[in-house]
């Protein structure tokens, strides 16, 4: 190891031990904590369907920078030379749409069968699998219904996926040795004021305990819901709002899945982290980086992303509250988009780690404001970074900025041959 990455690291472990602050226990934790990753940042949510049509339920994918994985096997080494490049556990987030199929296979059929490459590659990566079923982008989503369909027979459909989704989950969570969360997310919703409000909500829920009806280890598969307060093309009206998922998963035992990009822009998720605790058992978060709306933009190390993991640590719940991330910038290199996203999410949680925290409750609960406010600012200033520098490259992560030269490397080799 770099000699200066050692000094810089022992003068900071000595720092924070003098504010009662154990540096190789904040490591240790860091080092265990998983951040799922997305695997739709890598071909701008286009999937591997043999029938594959256009990107529709109100999600756009901007941009057309080369090089983007359109083949399993592509996919996956980028996924590779993406996490080589990122310290700590890491998971990956699954769409329903990237099976392995030779031959078209309609979504209420799909199988286990289908992902079995994934899981021989997540054995091989030693990493734990998510999953979510596809709910958009296929002609029984063409008019924004899905889930709360009032055809009986399209709404079978969507059902169906959902449940064979389930299945493939938990064949996830037991063939990897890890749970799988499966998130449910739809774009069900209205352009325009609806006249029926309820009906469709009547539907969802009828619909949603159907679907969960079938019974599954949670040793092998979580189910979540996720909730958003308007879509493109659902300007309006979304069936599945906050205050409806907030209360299905709290009286059906699910997990709540919180998007930063899903409210309103005054709205931050942080907030809403340690009050749902309160009711529902498993979070899932989807820290993504909205922009005025839910833009998904590429997650940065800015307050929220550092409130989110502050809400997480503080608060002990990094058994019930389950990361992953949310964006997809075709405007850049895509494995750039992920390491950036990804490292950022893992600082913000070593950052939490090395908070003073029983310095600040003790402040705090003493009535003494003024020294938790001090605590808070000083502690912006502290030096996180050397601790950072010398987790990376104990694991033989790149230091710093040095990965990029990794990337620009590989854009070289590979993306800029496809």
């Amino acid at each position: 190891m770099n000699p200066m990455i050692e000094t810089a690291f022992g003068l900071a472990r000595e720092q924070y031990a003098a504010l009662g602050v154990d540096v190789d226990a904040a490591l240790e934790q860091l080092a265990k904590i998983p951040v799922s990753m997305h695997c739709w940042q890598g071909d701008d949510v286009q999937g591997f369907e043999a029938d594959a049509g256009d990107l529709t339920g109100g999600i756009q994918a901007t941009g057309n920078y080369p090089g983007k994985a359109s083949t399993p096997a592509q996919l996956r080494q980028d996924l590779e030379q993406a996490m080589a490049l990122i310290p700590g556990a890491k998971r990956l987030n699954l769409h329903a749409i990237y099976l392995e199929s030779a031959e078209p296979v309609a979504r209420d059929k799909i199988e286990p069968k289908h992902f079995a490459g994934w899981v021989d590659w997540a054995k091989r990566q030693q990493i734990g699998l998510d999953f979510n079923p596809t709910c958009f982008s296929h002609p029984n989503s063409g008019d924004g219904m899905t889930l709360a369909h009032p055809d009986e027979s399209i709404r079978r459909f969507w059902i169906d996926h959902c449940k064979a989704c389930r299945r493939i989950s938990a064949y996830f969570g037991e063939s990897l040795g890890t749970p799988s969360v499966m998130n449910i997310w739809i774009p069900d919703g209205m352009k325009d004021l609806p006249a029926d409000r309820l009906g469709p909500r009547q539907r969802l829920v009828a619909a949603l305990d159907e679907i969960i009806s079938e019974p599954f280890d949670e040793a092998h598969h979580i189910d979540a819901v996720e909730s958003k307060l308007f879509g493109i093309g659902a300007e309006s009206y979304t069936v599945g709002s906050n205050e409806f998922y907030l209360g299905y998963a709290a009286t059906r035992d699910v997990a709540l899945c919180l998007d930063a990009g899903h409210f309103h822009p005054t709205e931050v998720i942080s907030d809403k982290i340690s009050a749902a605790s309160l009711y529902v058992r498993h979070l899932l978060l989807h820290v993504s980086r909205p922009v005025r709306w839910d833009s998904d933009h590429v997650v940065l190390l800015d307050d929220e992303t550092q409130a989110i993991a502050n809400e997480i640590i503080r608060n002990g719940l990094l058994e019930r509250v389950h990361i992953g991330l949310d964006f997809f910038d075709a405007s850049i290199n895509r494995i750039a988009a992920w390491v950036i996203g990804t490292r950022n999410m893992k600082k913000a949680l070593l950052k939490a780690l090395l908070e003073p925290i029983d310095a600040l409750r003790q402040a705090e609960q003493q009535g003494d404001y003024a020294s938790r406010l001090a605590l808070m600012e000083e502690s912006r200033s502290l030096p996180w970074q050397a601790v950072w520098d010398y987790a990376c490259a104990r694991e033989g992560v790149p230091v710093g900025a040095t990965w990029l030269a990794k990337v620009k490397e590989y854009e070289a080799e590979v993306l800029s041959r496809r």
